[in-house]
């Protein structure tokens, strides 16, 4: 098991500052705004002739001063790269947050989807959890690991996304490739442009280049000013256009 880290006790704008609106993060990471919400805000159901149904959040989040104001800190924007990665495997929320309890107490950290010990520990560490805890949560507890022809489908997801991430010294994130992109190398840096996606080749946030080509401005026009290279142009402009996941 990694060394454990503990969150920094000075101001830190990775998860002091509000960068993003509930509608921003869910949008870097391509999931659906309702979904993003449910993580970061809960949810409570009830649904006629059924039992209620309540989560509580499961990342950071703060109470945003009004409509449209920032909520999210950097910080909620990188547990969400790791909840976009269990969506994608297909697990369903509610059995995850079992899964997710257990690992912050075995990795021992705060705001553990964030940490780099999520990032040498935590994949298998869900595995092993999903294999050997079902005397603690049952069967959904296995249905954390997709096994597909002896493959651990589960762990190679979450580990996709986590190479996204780079970590400060302190163990904690500092940068994210943002998961909505195929090839477009746009990134999330709470140190430049207010945390908000910039391209890393050039540094030009991203909703500027979309202003520009949507105002008429040609991708090779974008791409000569902003040195941002046209394939990643066209990728933003897909990824625009095609919305959420």
């Amino acid at each position: 098991m990694t060394d454990t880290v503990e969150r920094p006790v000075d101001v830190d704008p990775r998860f002091d500052v509000p960068l993003y609106t509930l509608a921003e993060a869910a949008s870097a990471l391509g999931v659906p705004a309702t979904t993003f919400t449910t993580w970061a805000r809960g949810y409570e159901r009830r649904p006629p002739g059924r039992k209620p149904a309540s989560g509580s959040a499961i990342v950071t989040a703060f109470d945003a001063p009004g409509p449209g104001q920032p909520a999210v800190p950097f910080v909620g924007l990188a547990e969400g790269v790791i909840l976009a990665a269990v969506r994608r495997a297909g697990v369903p929320l509610q059995r995850v947050r079992p899964a997710l309890d257990v690992l912050a107490g075995e990795i021992g950290v705060d705001h553990a989807l964030a940490s780099k010990a999520l990032y040498t520990d935590g994949a298998e560490l869900l595995f092993d959890f999903a294999q050997h805890a079902a005397a603690v949560e049952g069967s959904a507890a296995r249905d954390l690991v997709v096994v597909r022809s002896g493959q651990r489908v589960f762990v190679e997801i979450i580990a996709s996304y986590l190479k996204r991430i780079e970590y400060e010294s302190d163990g904690y994130a500092r940068l994210i490739q943002l998961p909505v992109y195929e090839t477009a190398d746009v990134v999330a840096d709470p140190t430049r442009s207010f945390g908000q996606p910039i391209f890393r080749h050039g540094g030009v946030r991203v909703r500027e280049v979309l202003d520009r080509f949507w105002a008429g401005d040609s991708i090779d026009t974008l791409s000569s000013e902003f040195g941002a290279p046209t394939v990643e142009i066209e990728d933003v402009l897909r990824a625009a256009s095609r919305g959420p996941a």
